[in-house]
């Protein structure tokens, strides 16, 4: 496997682990520190506030990263975020946290930049397969993290902040040491100020036609995406009196074979099927696993459902790697940023409309909360069905 992957690949993984590291202990952190006996809003406003740093700041690295180049983006970015967990495992005020979970999304938004990275070293024909493993690789990161951080809190509150600063700075000396540039020629730019414009990306990117239903679907569905992470704990308690093992078992079945698919199957469906056919039969698999989620009596059936639902991850990379045909080669760190500020966006409010409409319906059908899942999913549809192959000729932003 090509060099720069693997070393890109190990730094998403390492920050996976180092983001999810500190999700179990951020609400007795909280408490801790700002000696409050509830923290749910606080908790609330402050992952709304991750979120959003993300949404704003994707574009402006994937930006600067085509312009200066994709590794002194990370590194900088990388160190940020060592130096910033370093504060935060020490901070002795509430107002100290807060910031650092806002500068905490602002250096998360490298994310934008190493999906950028894998387009320039990889071929058309590759890409499906090599974002596949990227989503692979966070999804793993992402299990061993919060398992980690629970671990790690229990010891002490603010060990996890201590050991995700290590590991952003084995990502910073990976980066600093291994790493190579993917992005030629960048000697000669220069830095305007209409580069910190985050919605100048997204401007940008709505003026091409081909882009728009794409990054519709793309929204789509990490929008519902986030539906299992906000509803599962809450519908497998209500429906079928799951204790946290139960809940913590059927989480990591889910997460182990979709990462596996990703990994694994996403290369094989694209090559046999295209990345039209894969992103739809992607679909059809989440659908009818989400349509059988809802009509579920039994607790065994989430497990049953686990390959299914994995089966529906190779739609997402099949996607991602679909979109970077359409724009040049000096705008793959543009364009992911953009994509990265719609899971952004995505994330802010899809817990929001999930959470709201679940405890509306809990008390008659808990599992209708998938179905209304599964026709927000229904909308991309005919965007599926409508997208073409990109024209031979790409153009560049200012055509």
């Amino acid at each position: 496997m090509n060099k720069a992957l693997v070393v890109i690949l190990a730094a998403v993984t390492l920050d996976a682990i180092g983001i999810g590291l500190i999700f179990p202990i951020l609400p007795a952190l909280l408490r801790d520190v700002g000696h409050l006996s509830e923290v749910a809003t606080l908790l609330g406003i402050m992952l709304a506030l991750y979120s959003a740093c993300q949404f704003l700041f994707s574009p402006i690295l994937g930006v600067l990263s085509d312009r200066f180049g994709r590794r002194p983006v990370l590194l900088v970015s990388l160190a940020g975020a060592a130096i910033d967990y370093l504060v935060m495992a020490f901070a002795p005020e509430l107002w100290m946290l807060v910031l650092g979970r806002a500068i905490s999304g602002i250096t998360s938004a490298n994310m934008a930049v190493a999906t950028a990275y894998i387009t320039d070293i990889s071929t058309e024909e590759e890409r499906a397969k090599r974002f596949g493993l990227f989503h692979a690789m966070f999804g793993i990161g992402f299990i061993i993290g919060p398992v980690l951080g629970g671990i790690l809190g229990d010891i002490w509150v603010r060990a996890p902040f201590i050991a995700a600063a290590l590991l952003n700075g084995v990502n910073f000396a990976l980066a600093l040491f291994v790493l190579p540039e993917s992005r030629k020629n960048t000697a000669g730019a220069t830095f305007t100020w209409d580069t910190l414009n985050p919605f100048k990306p997204l401007k940008w990117a709505l003026t091409f036609t081909a882009l728009i239903p794409l990054m519709a679907i793309f929204f789509i569905m990490n929008f519902v995406g986030t539906m299992y992470g906000t509803m599962w704990a809450l519908f497998s308690e209500d429906a079928f009196q799951w204790n946290g093992l139960m809940i913590g078992l059927s989480l990591g079945a889910f997460g182990v074979f979709h990462a596996g698919a990703q990994a694994f199957l996403t290369g094989p469906a694209v090559a046999r099927l295209g990345e039209r056919w894969a992103l739809i039969v992607g679909m059809a698999c989440e659908l009818t696993a989400l349509a059988i989620m809802g009509i579920a009596t039994q607790g065994w059936i989430l497990f049953a459902l686990a390959p299914l639902f994995a089966l529906g991850g190779i739609g997402m990379p099949a996607l991602q790697s679909y979109t970077t045909t359409q724009v040049g080669p000096d705008k793959q760190g543009q364009l992911q940023g953009v994509l990265a500020s719609l899971v952004s966006l995505a994330s802010i409010f899809g817990p929001l409309f999930f959470s709201f409409t679940y405890f509306a319906i809990r008390g008659t059908w808990p599992g209708l909360i998938w179905v209304v899942g599964a026709g927000i999913y229904l909308l991309a549809l005919p965007l599926m069905l409508g997208i073409r192959r990109r024209p031979a000729s790409i153009p560049t932003a200012g055509e």
